[in-house]
């Protein structure tokens, strides 16, 4: 293994938008048999964030059990959508020609960083098609912290250990459409590829530090150039003058 890509899921691959808080609501009136007033703010954080603040905006102590129980009436909410899911999501653009071509590329292993749960990742994965080339074990998912890079270091110390293999941090390519994802792949010193498919402008995160900003995935040969740094040279030198599709 030579390069490690981090996949985030939502806005980056696939475009589930609407069902959030859905499922939400579903899950707080199965747990705490509250009404969901309102969501926090969801692009980029992870789970047990959310929940955290989902608990605590309708009165409830976010204590283990009552978020352990949040998180299985997800899990179940998402389960008795997905045929649902499948059809009125979407994968992004390119985004399954990505990951089918990454895969055939020597030396890349590609997986996920997410703020979604472990079995929500696969569920909304899995309903576009896009499961097949992500090594879902070596993951780093939003169950455990309420910040972003600790799912990064997760995830790395994985990969390390499942290819029996130490990874540098500009080894590790973390992949995704909002200013968290850049942040925390730079706390980590991994190389920050942003794709401009969410909320979040080009500009935007470039601003927040991304080496590198997609416009899509629809370009494949982009892509997985961006992703080798092929034709990418000096990235950290020139981080502070990207273009658009380029680390220079």
């Amino acid at each position: 293994m030579d390069r490690l890509v981090l996949w985030d899921i939502d806005l980056t691959l696939v475009d589930a938008r609407g069902f959030g808080p859905r499922w939400y609501r579903q899950a707080l009136h199965e747990v705490t048999g509250r009404a969901l007033r309102r969501m926090p703010e969801t692009a980029g954080r992870t789970e047990l964030a959310i929940t955290t603040d989902v608990l605590g905006i309708h009165g409830v102590p976010a204590d283990p059990p009552t978020v352990a129980a949040m998180f299985a009436a997800l899990t179940s909410a998402v389960a008795a959508t997905r045929d649902e899911l499948s059809e009125r999501g979407s994968a992004l653009p390119g985004a399954a020609r990505a990951l089918s071509a990454l895969a055939a590329e020597p030396g890349f292993v590609q997986t996920l960083v997410t703020g979604n749960l472990p079995e929500v990742a696969f569920h909304k994965l899995e309903s576009f098609g896009l499961h097949h080339h992500v090594d879902f074990e070596i993951g780093g998912y939003g169950t455990n912290s309420l910040h972003r890079h600790d799912l990064i270091s997760e995830s790395v110390a994985k990969a390390a250990d499942r290819h029996a293999t130490s990874l540098s941090p500009d080894s590790v390519v973390v992949v995704g459409d909002t200013p968290h994802d850049v942040a925390g792949a730079l706390r980590f010193g991994a190389i920050a590829v942003g794709v401009a498919t969410g909320r979040s402008s080009a500009e935007e995160l470039h601003a927040a530090g991304a080496h590198a900003v997609l416009p899509n995935l629809a370009d494949t040969e982009a892509v997985l150039a961006t992703l080798s740094q092929a034709g990418i040279p000096n990235c950290r030198q020139n981080r502070k003058h990207p273009k658009t599709g380029n680390l220079g």
